[in-house]
């Protein structure tokens, strides 16, 4: 179930908005704090749990990784609408390959991966990094019906030749697999500007003349200039052969190449990790914003390759009712706080009768697609008139009024757009809010007391 966070921002945006996801919906959805927790289990930093047991992942190197493997196929097979598989090339050597079908064009086939092995403890940088990213991607799209293939892969045995990939690419040359893309990231977490301050955020994307490596850089870089990242591209031709990218480059020796770049932090400005093949390259050393960028670009890619079907899973809610946004379709409604389908209700609207959380499942010719869960709490609780609560001005720039009607414990909760709570505070009587330092765009407050609630949509300019 999504954190509380999570789900009160999907009421407010559902509230709002009546539109099918878009692309940039889809990139938004990239959470900072999920990025953080896999790289700290993943490298060791903490402790998490694997075959229900409570584990620590220190070292993934190609004889010691079967832990890592395991949490891994454990993660992806809690996605929906992905088939989990592994693919053992030797004695040690174990690929875990998840695949998302597409509905329209099967056979159309596009990668996004990272190696999973290490040569030391830790590696939080290389390459715990891109695993993440490969997982936080698989966890967002798994959610959409795309028209495409998507095969989310995490090579082992990267460190010691590429064999992992070497084996997938050749065996599906051979095959004659229709792969039109891989999108490999491999340490895309260090930059060397002080952490939270205004830097370059530079990243390398290595490609080279082969298959149409070119023209899939130039998509990549057609995603950068249509959305919104803080990210600044350095182009490196010819690319580097030293990640997994290269194998499709060179599959059967060259006979059968694939298209293929490598995203990741500026080798070409000498601005990669100091602490590159040690036990050094720590989960402190990241930079976690700009990491949470460049998922965020690979995530926008691969959603545009994969090809979103007009399917819209948001809901819409009022105070008594929730309506999925999704016209002529069938409809399943879900307590979320079971994961169990609520007899009866598979209508369009669904009206609770006790405060949770819900979803609703919609199924749309061959897409079925579940929405985020929504946290219904307004039974009993009435709506504010416009006299009794007053927050402006909107658009503002640095200060915000809410004025109350009444001296009466009032909590104000102001989230952005994506599910970040940035302002927590109770007040007795009007007060102003100073969100000067909040970067530009939407944001949501949710003002309630004991008796009433009300959401608000604010325009920080």
């Amino acid at each position: 179930m999504k954190s509380l966070h999570s789900t009160i921002l999907c009421i407010l945006l559902c509230t709002f908005y009546s539109h099918s996801q878009n692309i940039q919906d889809i990139i938004n959805q990239v959470d900072n704090n999920n990025l953080s927790l896999i790289i700290n289990e993943f490298s060791g930093e903490q402790t998490t749990i694997v075959d229900g047991n409570t584990v620590t992942i220190l070292n993934r190197q190609q004889a010691n990784n079967e832990l890592a493997g395991d949490y891994l196929i454990e993660r992806l097979q809690a996605l929906d609408n992905i088939v989990v598989s592994e693919q053992l090339f030797n004695t040690n050597g174990r690929n875990i390959i998840a695949t998302q079908i597409g509905k329209t064009n099967p056979n159309d086939i596009y990668i996004v991966c990272a190696h999973y092995d290490t040569v030391a403890d830790f590696c939080a940088d290389d390459n715990a990094s891109g695993t993440a990213a490969v997982l936080e991607v698989a966890r967002i799209l798994s959610t959409q019906c795309l028209d495409n293939t998507i095969v989310y892969a995490l090579w082992d045995e990267e460190e010691i030749g590429l064999r992992g990939s070497q084996f997938y690419a050749n065996q599906a040359a051979s095959n004659g697999d229709n792969i039109l893309g891989v999108l490999n990231m491999d340490m895309i977490g260090y930059d060397g500007d002080p952490v939270g301050q205004p830097g370059d955020n530079e990243f390398d994307i290595d490609y080279r003349n082969i298959a149409n490596s070119v023209a899939m850089k130039n998509d990549i870089l057609s995603v950068l200039n249509t959305y919104t990242f803080d990210l600044t591209v350095i182009e490196v031709n010819p690319g580097t052969t030293a990640s997994d990218h290269a194998s499709f480059w060179f599959a059967n020796g060259g006979a059968n190449p694939f298209s293929a770049v490598l995203v990741g932090e500026s080798w070409e400005t000498d601005d990669e990790t100091p602490f590159y093949h040690s036990a050094q390259d720590r989960f402190a050393t990241l930079d976690m914003p700009y990491l949470t960028e460049m998922v965020k670009l690979v995530t926008g890619y691969m959603v545009t390759k994969g090809s979103l079907v007009a399917v819209d899973n948001t809901v819409a809610q009022t105070i008594t009712m929730l309506t999925s946004n999704q016209n002529s379709a069938s409809y399943q409604w879900y307590n979320c706080d079971t994961d169990m389908a609520i007899s009866g209700e598979t209508n369009q609207s669904f009206i609770p009768t006790a405060n949770g959380n819900y979803a609703v499942e919609v199924t749309s010719g061959t897409c079925v697609e579940r929405s985020s869960c929504l946290l219904f709490d307004t039974l009993g609780l009435e709506s504010f008139s416009t006299e009794e609560v007053k927050v402006y001005p909107i658009p503002t720039r640095n200060f915000l009024t809410i004025e109350l009607a009444s001296e009466t414990s009032t909590h104000l909760n102001l989230f952005d757009v994506s599910g970040k709570l940035v302002l927590d505070k109770t007040v007795n009587e009007s007060t102003e809010l100073n969100i000067k330092e909040l970067p530009r765009g939407v944001y949501f407050l949710k003002v309630n007391t004991n008796e009433k609630s009300g959401t608000y949509k604010i325009v920080k300019e």
